[in-house]
C-alpha cells in the first residue's frame, strides 16, 4: 500500500513551541524533535497475546447420581495415580435402590415364566405374554441401572494427574453431574490459552511458531507452537479461543500468567505503512493525529485513518478529513496532547487543523524499527 497524500515523516515532539511570532522567533526557542520515517516493516509479523498456562485435558469428575456425599480424599494440589479413590457418596440410598430394583426384577422374571407356561397350555393370549416380556425387559434394565448407580458412587482418577480444585465437601447433597473435584491430566502436557481479537485470529494458522515467557519465570523463554485456533469467537467477549503449546517443565502450573509472541501470516504486511505508537495522540476510535514534515523544517498537524497495531507499529490507512471542526494543538509536548488551542502573538485562539500555520523546528531523522 502506498500513501500519497501526506509526508511519510511522522514527528515525536520533544520541546515547547514558543508563542513569539516565527519570523522572530531565536533559533535557541525553535523546539527540537526526532523524525522518523514512516515506511513498509520488517522482519516477521507477530501477534502479541497475554493468557494463562493450563493443562491441556482438565477433567471436571462427578457422581451420575444425585445423593449425600460420603468422602472427599483429596485436596486442590493433590498428586494421583490411575484408579485412586478420590471420593464416595453415601451407599445407604443406593443400596436401598439397588435392593429395590431387584426385588422388582425377581418378581417380572417369575411372573414371566409362569405367563409363557399358561401360554403353551392355550389360557393366555399372545398380547398377555408379549406384556410380560416388556416388563421382564424394563426391570433388568432397571436393575442394570442401580448397578451402575453404585459402581459410579464413588469416583476414581480415570488418568494420573494433579487436583485442580475440590468442589464439594463430605455431608453435602448434591445432583447428579455436579462436579465434586476436578483432575489435570499431566500427560496431556501443558498449554497457554489466550483469547486473541478476530484481526488476530485471521493471522495466525496451526503449527505457526510462539515464544512464551512468564511473570512468575522471569528471563525464562519457552518455545511452543499454536495447537488450536477457535472456530467461532466467544458470543460475550467476540474473541478467539487460542492454545499454545508449552515444553515439559515442573515449575509449570495451572493459571500462571503468561505472554506470548507468535508468528503470523504476513497478510498486508509487504504493502503496509506504520508509525511508532508514540508518533499519535489523542486516538479515539480508528483515528489519531501526529506532526508531518511537510517543508523543510516545517510541520504541519494531521488527522490520519490508522488500523491494526503490532509489534511493528500502527497502521497508518490515510489521511483522514475533512478537517472542518478539528482543533489543533501546538504546545509543549503535554500541551500537544492535551491543549485544544494555538498561541499566537500572546492570546489563544482555536484553529482547524488544516488552517494550522507550519511550526519551525530543528529536526533528527530515524527510520522506523532503528
Amino acid at each position: 500500500m502506498r500513501i500519497t497524500h501526506f509526508a511519510p515523516v511522522v514527528l515525536l515532539l520533544s520541546a515547547a513551541c514558543s508563542d513569539e511570532r516565527r519570523t522572530s522567533r531565536p533559533v535557541e526557542d525553535v523546539p527540537v524533535v526526532s523524525l522518523v520515517r514512516a515506511g513498509t516493516p520488517t522482519g516477521p509479523a507477530q501477534v502479541e497475546a497475554a493468557g494463562t498456562a493450563a493443562l491441556r485435558r482438565e477433567i471436571p469428575l462427578a457422581f451420575t447420581t444425585g445423593g449425600k456425599i460420603a468422602s472427599v480424599l483429596v485436596r486442590d494440589g493433590d498428586r494421583v495415580r490411575v484408579g485412586q479413590l478420590l471420593a464416595s457418596l453415601d451407599a445407604t440410598n443406593v443400596g436401598a435402590a439397588l435392593e429395590q430394583a431387584a426385588a422388582e426384577n425377581d418378581r417380572a422374571q417369575a411372573d414371566l415364566s409362569r405367563i409363557e407356561q399358561l401360554f403353551r397350555q392355550g389360557w393366555v393370549t399372545a398380547p398377555r405374554l408379549e406384556s410380560a416380556q416388556a416388563a421382564a425387559r424394563n426391570a433388568r434394565a432397571a436393575l442394570a441401572s442401580r448397578r451402575f448407580a453404585r459402581s459410579t458412587a464413588r469416583i476414581v482418577a480415570p488418568a494420573g494427574g494433579v487436583i485442580l480444585a475440590r468442589q464439594a465437601e463430605p455431608g453435602q447433597v448434591i445432583e447428579a453431574g455436579m462436579p465434586v473435584v476436578s483432575l489435570g491430566d499431566v500427560a496431556s502436557g501443558f498449554v497457554l490459552k489466550t483469547p486473541v481479537s478476530d484481526r488476530d485470529a485471521v493471522r495466525l494458522v496451526r503449527g505457526a511458531k510462539a515464544r512464551v515467557r512468564f511473570d512468575a519465570l522471569p528471563g525464562e523463554l519457552f518455545d511452543g507452537q499454536v495447537l488450536e485456533v477457535s472456530g467461532r469467537s466467544d458470543r460475550g467477549s467476540g474473541a478467539f479461543s487460542l492454545e499454545i503449546s508449552l515444553p515439559v517443565d515442573a515449575r509449570l502450573r495451572s493459571g500462571l500468567v503468561g505472554h506470548a509472541r507468535i508468528e503470523a501470516t504476513p497478510g498486508r504486511s509487504a504493502t503496509r505503512l506504520v508509525i511508532p505508537p508514540v508518533a499519535l495522540f489523542a486516538v479515539r476510535a480508528d483515528e489519531g493525529f501526529a506532526y508531518v514534515l511537510t517543508g523543510k523544517d516545517r510541520v504541519r498537524l494531521r488527522r490520519l485513518r490508522i488500523g491494526a497495531v503490532d509489534n511493528q507499529g500502527v497502521e497508518v490507512l490515510g489521511r483522514a478529513g475533512p478537517f472542518q471542526g478539528d482543533d489543533a494543538a501546538a504546545e509543549d509536548q503535554e500541551g500537544a496532547r492535551q491543549a485544544p488551542h494555538v498561541g499566537h502573538r500572546g492570546a489563544a485562539h482555536r484553529l482547524p487543523a488544516h488552517q494550522l500555520p507550519p511550526i519551525p523546528v530543528r529536526s533528527e531523522e530515524r527510520r522506523v524499527g532503528k
